[in-house]
C-alpha cells in the first residue's frame, strides 16, 4: 500500500510541476558556407575542453591557418548532406524535440522540451531563455551523449552553467550525466542492428574519437565505450571474430584514442578477411556530418577500395519510437 502511495504521489508531482527538458547536442553551422563554418568552428575549436592549448599558442594559428583552410574545404562536405530543412543533426533534433514533447502531451506530464546547443544554434542561452519564460519549476539537462567524455558531456555543463550565470531566480536543476549502459538504450541498439544486419556481415562499432593524453588526464570515455558495446554484443551473441571497436573523426597530429576506423577498414580485407561489413556508431544521437559523410560515404569508399565487397551503415537512433521513450523515461527519473 505504501508503494502504491508513493507511485500516486511521483504522478501526482509529476502533472503538477512544470519541467523544463533541454535536449543538448553538440552543435551545426547555420548554413554550408565558409563564413557560417568560422564562426561556428571558431566557438568549437577555441572551447578548452576540445582543445586545451594555451590562447597565445592555439589562437592565433586557428584563427590566420586552420579556419581560413578548415572552413572552406568543411562547408564543401556540408553542402554534400545539406537538406531543404537544414544540417541533418538540427532537422533531426527537431524531430527529436517534437516527438518527445508529444510523447510527454499524451503522458499528462506538464513538459516543456527545448533544443539546446553547446555551439551554434540553437543556442543553449536561448533554451535556457525560453525555458524561464515559461515559468517552469525544474529543469532537466539530458546531454545526447551515452557516453561521458569531457569534450562533450562536460561541455554542456559548461555551456549550461554559462548560461545561468546572469540570472538570480535559478530554477531547481538536474543534470543527466551518462547512459551508456540504460538497458533501454542498448535494447533499442540492439534491435536497431537486428533490422539491418546480414548473417555474413562483420559489424564494426565506430565511436567519436579524442585524444589519447585526455584518457591519460582521467577522461573515461574509452570504457564508456568498451561497456556499451560488450553489453550490445552479449545481447547480440556475437562471438569475438565477429565484431570490432574503433574510433574516427581525429584531427590534429596529436595521437587519439585507437584503433582507427578508417585504418581498421583500410586493412579489414587484407588482414582479417573480411568481406562484408555493417558499421554503427553508438555515440551518436542523431545522423550528422561524421556519419553521413564521413562513414557512409569516405570510409565506404576506403573498404571498397581495398578489397571489401559490401558496405553498410547502420543509421543513429535518431526519432525512432524507442529512442523517444528511452529519453522520456531517462527524465522522468529525475522529476
Amino acid at each position: 500500500m505504501l508503494l502504491c502511495k508513493t507511485h500516486i504521489k511521483r504522478g501526482e508531482s509529476m502533472n503538477r510541476q512544470k519541467i523544463g527538458v533541454i535536449l543538448a547536442n553538440l552543435g551545426t553551422p547555420d548554413a554550408p558556407e565558409p563564413k557560417a563554418l568560422s564562426r561556428y568552428l571558431w566557438q568549437f575549436l577555441t572551447d578548452p575542453r576540445v582543445v586545451d592549448l594555451p590562447r597565445w599558442q592555439w589562437w592565433p594559428l586557428l584563427k590566420c591557418v586552420i579556419l581560413p583552410r578548415r572552413s572552406r574545404r568543411v562547408a564543401e562536405t556540408y553542402r554534400s548532406v545539406w537538406t531543404e530543412q537544414g544540417s541533418p543533426l538540427l532537422v533531426i533534433s527537431k524531430q527529436q524535440q517534437q516527438k518527445l514533447q508529444q510523447y510527454f502531451d499524451q503522458q499528462g506530464i506538464n513538459a516543456l522540451v527545448e533544443i539546446g546547443m553547446t555551439y551554434g544554434n540553437p543556442s543553449m542561452q536561448s533554451a535556457v531563455e525560453n525555458l524561464l519564460k515559461n515559468q517552469v519549476d525544474k529543469i532537466i539537462v539530458l546531454p545526447l551523449y551515452p557516453q561521458y567524455s569531457s569534450t562533450t558531456t562536460a561541455a554542456v555543463l559548461d555551456c549550461f552553467a554559462q548560461s545561468l550565470k546572469s540570472i538570480r531566480g535559478l530554477a531547481p536543476f538536474e543534470f543527466i550525466h551518462s547512459y551508456h549502459l540504460d538497458e533501454q538504450y542498448i535494447d533499442a541498439l540492439v534491435q536497431s542492428i537486428k533490422a539491418k544486419m546480414k548473417p555474413d556481415e562483420f559489424l564494426l562499432f565506430s565511436y567519436h574519437g579524442i585524444p589519447l593524453r585526455y584518457e591519460q588526464e582521467g577522461d573515461y570515455y574509452r570504457e564508456h565505450c568498451k561497456q556499451t558495446t560488450i553489453a550490445v554484443v552479449d545481447r547480440l551473441g556475437l562471438k569475438e571474430n565477429q565484431w570490432q571497436l574503433c574510433f574516427q573523426s581525429r584531427f590534429g597530429r596529436e595521437e587519439w584514442l585507437q584503433p582507427y576506423t578508417d585504418h581498421f577498414l583500410q586493412n579489414a580485407t587484407k588482414n582479417q578477411g573480411i568481406e562484408k561489413i555493417a558499421v554503427i556508431c553508438p555515440g551518436f544521437s542523431a545522423d550528422c556530418l561524421e556519419t553521413l559523410e564521413e562513414i557512409e560515404v569516405e570510409n565506404r569508399e576506403i573498404f571498397l577500395h581495398n578489397g571489401g565487397k559490401s558496405f553498410q551503415y547502420i543509421p543513429a537512433l535518431n526519432a525512432e519510437l524507442a529512442h523517444i521513450e528511452m529519453m522520456a523515461e531517462l527524465i522522468k527519473k529525475k522529476i
